[in-house]
């Protein structure tokens, strides 16, 4: 009869997903030439007898099975109607999903692990952010001593020679100049998997030294420069607001790409602790070796994802979304100047500006809701997770409900509420200045379906003039050029009489304006070049 170890090296059969044979195409890669035994999906590594999306979800269920204890299957997906339960005292419903759900605890930081980004996971003590840590380095091929020796302790001594490394004693006291001192570099710096336990703790000149390394992939000391390799990064902190010894310097909370929280104990699983206990397991030191990814699989995986499309009409509520939080029509009287930013420039709040009326329904209207808009790197990040989210789900492009449930977790600390919205106001509303991941839920269905209202997939007024662009300007005439044109101001005309400068028509408006700008250019170019 199995014994309690010999399950923890049980690893679920494949298909971990069941569907329709489906061939992504990676483009030409040199390993294709070497490839292994035939039958294997397109762009699986060499040696692999899996798909490198269902060896992962392999790695995702012996993680919730057997390792970490995390009954929470709260990123839900649904191909049907999913079954109801409504309790009562403050309402709270219950739903069933239809489709393979997960638990965001154990799921986001597997794909924080293949996609190399950076991971944030919050929570109380005991909560296992170090442990899921260390079982993504596990899963990259590390050994647990040298994972261990590698983990960052965040200590309010930590200096930048503690953390990346120091000069070499007889190099400092020989070299004639700062180029010929040596540093011996830390381990960790080298490693694709990088744990920084406690990071809020660690002094402010320490955290600048860490944002380098973790932002633009190099460390440096005396002049001396080494590169680390592109990793997932994984930080705990032990609250949402990443207070601790020290403040955490912002421009270091922003290269942070997700946050992850790591919720209670469910005490009804306390047997499976006593067990533990008992029997003198740890999951760590079990995971199944056909778990680990060697590096080319991590490349080959990373390949995968970023091949993965987001078709149009997904990319285009995505859009519309992001346009509601940066745009403020009180901020300026021109129209590029009609941003938040303008606000913070100037050393105002939203919450002071938006007190004065604007003509909008500020209950309703998303872009009351926030004090800043969302930057370059945060929508990379949601389109990047998006479709590391689809890969790992086994689907050929991304979903709007991959989009949807991925949405909140990475714009949880990149999206500042305002608390004086009158949206939070409302009374059933309230509990969203808590519940940041609903919030941000319920704004990301709320553009949805204002998207569907307006009828955007049929109706979207820049979509004839989108296409003319993209044909390209290279060999139009004159009156081609002129028909653009004259189309552009007609549209602005409409525009201008039919709504509302509301956040999602300024950024058609810029873009018309933009476009409008494209084509006189060319024009006068095109002038000058027939000598008129």
């Amino acid at each position: 009869m199995p014994g309690p170890a010999d399950s923890l090296r049980h690893v679920s059969a494949s298909p971990t997903l069941p569907r329709a044979g489906r061939k992504r195409d990676d483009g030409f890669d040199i390993q294709d030439l070497y490839q292994g035994p035939a039958g294997l999906q397109a762009g699986d590594a060499p040696g692999s007898e899996v798909a490198l999306d269902d060896k992962l979800r392999k790695a995702y269920f012996w993680i919730v099975n057997h390792a970490i204890i995390t009954p929470y299957y709260d990123l839900h997906f649904d191909s049907s109607a999913p079954r109801t339960f409504r309790f009562g005292g403050a309402g709270t419903t219950v739903r069933l999903p239809t489709e393979q759900s997960y638990s965001s605890f154990a799921l986001l930081p597997l794909l924080t692990f293949v996609a190399r980004k950076r991971a944030l996971l919050v929570g109380g003590p005991g909560r296992g952010k170090t442990a899921t840590a260390v079982l993504m380095g596990l899963l990259a091929g590390y050994d647990l001593p040298t994972l261990h020796r590698a983990i960052q302790h965040g200590q309010p001594q930590m200096t930048v020679s503690d953390l990346l490394g120091s000069p070499l004693p007889k190099s400092l006291v020989n070299a004639d100049e700062q180029a010929d001192i040596r540093i011996s570099w830390r381990e960790w710096i080298g490693m694709r998997v990088k744990i920084v336990d406690e990071y809020n703790r660690i002094p402010t000149r320490t955290q600048s030294a860490l944002l380098t390394l973790l932002g633009d992939g190099y460390a440096e000391v005396l002049g001396q420069v080494v590169e680390s390799p592109e990793s997932a990064w994984f930080l705990t902190a032990n609250d949402d607001l990443g207070g601790g010894t020290y403040q955490v310097i912002e421009a270091l909370k922003d290269r942070i790409d997700v946050t992850i929280k790591a919720l209670d104990f469910n005490p009804r699983f306390l047997g499976e602790l006593l067990g533990r206990i008992e029997d003198r397991i740890r999951p760590e030191t079990m995971l199944p070796p056909e778990l680990v990814f060697s590096v080319a699989e991590l490349d080959q995986a990373y390949r995968q994802i970023l091949s993965v499309p987001i078709p149009t009409p997904v990319r285009r509520r995505l859009e519309f979304f992001a346009s509601q939080f940066g745009f403020c029509d009180l901020a300026a009287t021109e129209i590029e100047y009609k941003t938040k930013d303008t606000i913070k420039l100037a050393g105002r709040t939203v919450s002071a500006v938006c007190a004065a009326d604007c003509g909008r329904d500020k209950a309703k209207c998303l872009c009351s809701q926030t004090e800043n808009g969302l930057s370059v790197r945060s929508l990379m990040t949601v389109l990047t997770f998006a479709k590391t989210m689809a890969w790992f789900r086994g689907r050929d492009e991304v979903g709007l409900d991959d989009l949807r449930q991925i949405v909140p977790w990475v714009l949880h600390e990149k999206l500042v509420q305002n608390p004086t919205s009158a949206f939070f106001d409302q009374t059933e509303n309230g509990v969203m200045r808590i519940d940041r991941i609903a919030w941000l839920r319920q704004a990301f269905d709320a553009a949805c379906a204002e998207y569907d209202r307006l009828d955007l997939d049929r109706a979207d007024p820049l979509a004839e003039v989108d296409a003319a662009f993209a044909r390209g300007l290279e060999g139009l005439d004159e009156a081609g050029v002129r028909k653009e044109l004259d189309r552009i101001e007609l549209l602005l005309g409409r525009l201008a009489q039919g709504t509302k400068l509301y956040a999602h028509v300024a950024t058609d408006v810029l873009k018309l304006k933009y476009y409008h700008q494209r084509y006189s250019n060319y024009l006068r170019w095109r002038r000058w070049k027939d000598g008129a």
